[in-house]
């Protein structure tokens, strides 16, 4: 299983920002973040293919969870 980001080229910046996730993602393996697999370009779109991780995207846990100032830290700093 992947999970598949999708992310619409619109303008040059758009454009940018893309390409620097892509680099970022691919040059910084880390255990704690999720695993880029691949990359590919669909009609006006880039999909980003990465590795699959349960519970939803970091944006609903963030949501879901309220974190402390210190415990925000450590997440951080881990």
């Amino acid at each position: 299983q992947v999970a598949i980001k999708k992310m619409m080229i619109q303008e040059d910046m758009c454009e940018e920002l893309a390409v620097n996730e892509i680099v970022v993602m691919r040059d910084n393996r880390n255990p704690n973040i999720v695993t880029y697999l691949d990359s590919y370009l669909v009609g006006a779109e880039v999909w980003l293919a990465m590795e699959f991780m349960d519970g939803g995207t970091l944006c609903d846990v963030l949501r879901a969870v309220y974190l402390e100032e210190g415990q925000i830290g450590a997440v951080c700093r881990e």
